[in-house]
């Protein structure tokens, strides 16, 4: 595995009605800036988004936001952040996400947050990428999802040699390690088993 510098993190621009999701979002933003990872993320200043990167810009971490023109106001562009790039649309939004991040995080979020993290899954189950893939699934936020991949790959639409892999994590202290060639949990089409990359 190469070495991770930046981690892309998608999440919501709300922060749900568990508290616990913004408590595991500030605490992965301090643990990014202190393990000198830079923060990729969708730019906004409000939700889960602007959780984890006030608190990685709190405590001296980098953070590039990249937001599309039309959500500025809407998402409330946050522009204290190291580097800020605003795109046309979200495809390009989407595309330079990828292209400045060497790992991804699903922090839990709405269809947009869905739909990027299952986007980066399917480039990596065509071969398009090989970077590290997480689901940070604070209190089961997650479960149904991979519910969902097991189901697909009982029914052979997930076939062998098309696996669906990714890293789970349950806590903010596990998210680094795990992405960076620690322990984690890594599913190969809706099969589960525990990791432990030397």
């Amino acid at each position: 595995m190469s070495t991770i510098r930046s981690v892309c993190v998608y999440c919501g621009s709300g922060v749900g009605n568990d508290p616990a999701y913004a408590l595991a979002a500030a605490e992965l933003g301090r643990r990014l800036a202190e393990s000198g990872l830079r923060l990729v993320y969708g730019g906004g200043s409000v939700g889960l988004m602007g959780t984890i990167a006030h608190n990685a810009l709190a405590h001296g971490g980098a953070v590039t936001g990249i937001i599309p023109q039309f959500l500025r106001d809407r998402e409330r562009m946050l522009s204290e952040v190291t580097e800020l790039i605003v795109t046309k649309d979200m495809h390009e939004r989407k595309r330079l996400m990828f292209e400045h991040s060497d790992a991804f995080v699903a922090l839990p979020g709405g269809v947009g947050t869905l739909e990027e993290v299952i986007e980066m899954m399917t480039w990596s189950q065509l071969g398009r990428h090989s970077k590290p893939i997480l689901l940070f699934d604070i209190n089961g936020f997650w479960g149904p999802l991979m519910d969902l991949l097991h189901h697909m790959s009982a029914q052979a639409f997930i076939r062998p040699g098309m696996e669906v892999d990714y890293l789970t994590a349950q806590r903010a202290e596990d998210v680094i390690p795990a992405l960076t060639g620690g322990r984690g949990r890594i599913i190969h089409g809706g099969d589960a088993e525990m990791i432990a990359r030397l």
